[in-house]
């Protein structure tokens, strides 16, 4: 029997998390419950998450802040929890390496969609799934595989989640076609994503930290339309 995925409930209200850990148990998930910053980051060492669900406002240290050293050391996927639905608040999670953003109070049905769709973006691919070049971009300096979820950079492999690889592969896929952030978000996040245009620009700004312009290809804005991976010398 596959062993249980385990989330990491962080949240200072224990009957809120009590909640969640009970919708998520009885769909099969091993599920633990912190209530503040400090505790979140030591259950994150010894409990070895698959995916914590994190409040913004905790005690001590904040959300925002166990988001950015969880980061610092893993890519496990991180959902944060929050009462503010203010756009501000949901572009600083993203920004800062959250895979989404749910606002509360919450529907158990979409808290649960959201976790599995998650979950599912993190999954590896299958051994058995043919032919790899099929989903392999190669450019000088640049190789993207979808295959293996790896990117290779100047001959150094990049450190990169799931939706930003994805985002990159199929811009790279497509040279010189713009795409409109609504496509892009349509292609990427797909239809169990309820999210807005910005999430696009936030993973393109991430990726454009990562991977930068190259004399033959580039990540580029179009203007009032949305972005393109542009190469110049086909």
């Amino acid at each position: 029997m596959a062993a249980k995925q385990k989330i990491l409930i962080v949240d200072d209200d224990n009957n809120i998390a009590e909640l969640i850990s009970l919708y998520l148990t009885k769909e099969c998930f091993d599920t633990k419950i912190v209530n503040d910053g400090e505790e979140a980051l030591k259950a994150f060492e010894q409990y070895n998450p698959n995916l914590i669900l994190l409040d913004l406002m905790l005690p001590g240290i904040d959300g925002y802040q166990v988001c950015r050293e969880v980061r610092a050391k893993a890519n496990v996927p991180i959902i944060m929890l929050s009462a503010k639905g203010e756009i501000f608040d949901k572009v600083l999670g993203l920004e800062l390496g959250a895979d989404d953003y749910i606002m509360k109070p919450f529907d158990s049905k979409e808290l649960v969609a959201r976790v599995k769709a998650v979950l599912r973006r993190y999954q590896p691919v299958k051994a058995e799934e043919p032919s790899p070049e099929l989903k392999c971009v190669k450019y000088p300096d640049l190789v993207v595989n979808l295959s293996n979820y790896s990117v290779i950079y100047k001959g150094s492999p990049i450190d990169m989640p799931p939706k930003e690889l994805e985002l990159l592969y199929f811009l790279a896929s497509s040279p010189n076609q713009v795409f409109t952030r609504e496509q892009l978000l349509d292609h990427i996040w797909g239809y169990e994503y309820i999210g807005d245009t910005r999430t696009v620009d936030v993973h393109v700004k991430r990726l454009r930290e990562k991977i930068k312009d190259h004399a033959n290809w580039s990540l580029s804005t179009v203007w009032g339309i949305g972005y393109k991976f542009e190469v110049k010398n086909l």
